[in-house]
């Protein structure tokens, strides 16, 4: 997915996405549990975040059909990566990842049709072509650790020298919710300003990252101060790991908080190996059960006769964090054809 400006530089940011997706198949094929009866699994390459939900859906998936689940997580560009690099012997059923990847996947002809039906979901929250559809909807924030104080932090502060070697964001073009991060200082500052912003974040940025999700522990653990993520991702790691970090929206230099949407999207592999099975997962995945789930996993559900189900657990929710925070329009198709573009400029403004 990456843009470089040198063969060698290819050749290493491959060697590097295959390694890292090896060990992430190594460590996720065991998915829910061994495979059913008759042999029938379904593999799932989604981008990392939303797993604690997934274990809950495919035991109940597995319960109610016999067909088992492998969940491959990985970054939201390594798992289309790996999809592409896998077309001549086809591994994945169904793929979960954050825009513009999913539309990334179909113009490179990596999607089929599902054959779903997808009437429930909002027609500006589903391919027209039919090759994808939104699973869960999900916003793009920053985590900071408990010994920093939040309450109104601005962009600019993040550039000042205190958080040097501190914050760290996931990189654009590799990982979802860092593209997120590029698009909304697009629409804050304009391309070239956006660019010019890195540029100077760069002197605090402790590198590269292909995973959001791997940022989490460490802002809990304080080798980092601030990182990037997204709601559902980081609510979800609170509940479940007891992480202490704090979600905050950085502000522009009229005090407004804003942000973009960064949904997961899913959609069925070229080539799907089990593609009877993987439908019915979908659909299991788009039901109503499995969606009015969603709001206790901190995303919101898909299906427009859900936009509004509750949680009903306690805790903080989605549309509670986001109170008070503009919420960007993004093109994603748009945004996918200036991709390589704004990613090779993006990476000659921070030197990476």
């Amino acid at each position: 997915m990456r843009t470089s400006n040198t063969r060698g530089r290819l050749a290493r940011t491959a060697l590097i996405i295959a390694s890292v997706s090896a060990v992430a198949l190594t460590a996720a094929c065991g998915g829910t549990g061994a495979d059913s009866g008759d042999g029938k699994t379904v593999t799932v390459y989604s981008a990392d975040g939303v797993g604690s939900w997934y274990t809950n859906q495919f035991a109940e998936f597995t319960k109610q059909t016999g067909i088992s689940v492998n969940l491959v997580e990985a970054g939201s560009g390594e798992v289309v990566n790996r999809v592409d690099k896998e077309q001549s012997n086809p591994q994945a059923d169904v793929l979960v990842t954050l825009p513009p990847f999913i539309q990334k996947a179909k113009s490179a002809g990596l999607l089929q049709d599902s054959g779903v039906d997808t009437a429930p979901v909002a027609a500006a929250d589903k391919d027209a072509d039919g090759k994808y559809v939104t699973l869960a909807g999900n916003y793009l924030n920053f985590i900071a650790n408990p010994s920093v104080a939040v309450t109104g932090i601005t962009w600019d502060d993040l550039l000042k020298p205190e958080y040097k070697g501190k914050l760290q964001y996931s990189t654009p073009g590799q990982a979802g919710d860092g593209t997120a991060v590029l698009i909304l200082l697009q629409h804050l500052l304009g391309k070239q300003g956006a660019l010019d912003y890195l540029g100077k974040l760069q002197a605090n940025n402790v590198g590269p990252s292909s995973s959001t999700g791997k940022l989490q522990a460490k802002v809990d653990k304080g080798e980092l101060i601030v990182a990037n993520g997204d709601i559902q991702m980081n609510l979800a790691n609170i509940k479940d790991k007891g992480s202490k970090f704090t979600l905050f929206f950085p502000a522009a230099a009229d005090g407004k908080r804003s942000t973009v949407a960064v949904p997961y999207v899913m959609g069925m592999a070229k080539g799907a190996p089990h593609k009877p099975e993987a439908e019915k997962l979908m659909e299991f995945l788009l039901s109503a059960d499995a969606q009015k789930s969603l709001p206790d996993a901190f995303a919101v559900p898909a299906r427009t006769d859900l936009r509004n189900a509750p949680a009903t657990g306690a805790g903080p929710s989605a549309a509670a964090t986001l109170e008070g925070v503009e919420i960007v329009p993004v093109d994603w198709n748009k945004v996918l054809q200036e991709l390589d573009g704004d990613v090779a400029a993006y990476q000659k403004a921070t030197g990476s």
